[in-house]
């Protein structure tokens, strides 16, 4: 299988990272942008279409309009957490079905025109306190879409969860995620190492 040259990462803030949304180059700051110099030494355009505060309905909404004429040749989308976030900090939630369904049309729709290489991200959160504790029932629900729908369409899965689970374990998570969501820069690198292995892409610096 030859490497792909159109590699394309969609999905909220955390690969939003602050991009320029007026410039089609731009990558953030966050995970994306640690990834971009191997993946264009290697012969890949990147594009980064995060928009934070995005949610699955988001992506759907502008699925045709801006994911689709990428022609993504290697797709990562990483949604989730907001999801979760606007039940408890909106009373705004997104039903676990509806979430799936989204994503599986989003799916749908990219495979049939292009049948890119898919990595799923799985959304991850830790808690600050005891009421946050309490939102990962929510966030597991989501996970497990996730985890489903990358076995069901040949995705390869980034565990983000068991990752940041062990990197923080006898640490202040504010090290990793200061709110709980947005990574800081070491966390950022720990998405990018586990995406160039779920990726099969080595770090070449």
């Amino acid at each position: 299988m030859s490497e792909p040259r159109r590699i394309v990462f969609i999905g909220d803030s955390i690969t939003d990272a602050g991009r320029d949304r007026d410039d089609a180059t731009s990558l953030g700051d966050g995970y994306v942008s640690l990834l971009a110099d191997e993946l264009v030494a290697g012969g890949a355009t990147v594009r980064n279409l995060g928009i934070a505060g995005n949610r699955v309905a988001d992506l759907e909404a502008r699925w045709d309009a801006e994911l689709m004429p990428t022609a993504p040749e290697l797709l990562t989308v990483y949604v989730g957490v907001n999801e979760m976030l606007r039940r408890h900090d909106s009373d705004d939630p997104t039903d676990t079905a509806d979430y799936e369904a989204a994503y599986r049309r989003i799916l749908d729709a990219v495979v049939a025109a292009h049948a890119p290489r898919l990595i799923l991200m799985e959304p991850f959160f830790l808690p600050l306190d005891d009421e946050q504790q309490g939102w990962l029932v929510d966030l597991e629900e989501k996970r497990r879409v996730v985890g489903r729908l990358a076995g069901e369409y040949g995705a390869a899965l980034v565990p983000l969860t068991t990752l940041f689970d062990a990197a923080a374990e006898g640490r202040d998570v504010a090290e990793l995620a200061p709110d709980g969501v947005h990574p800081t820069t070491e966390g950022s690198r720990l998405i990018a190492q586990a995406w160039r292995d779920a990726a099969g892409i080595s770090d070449s610096r």
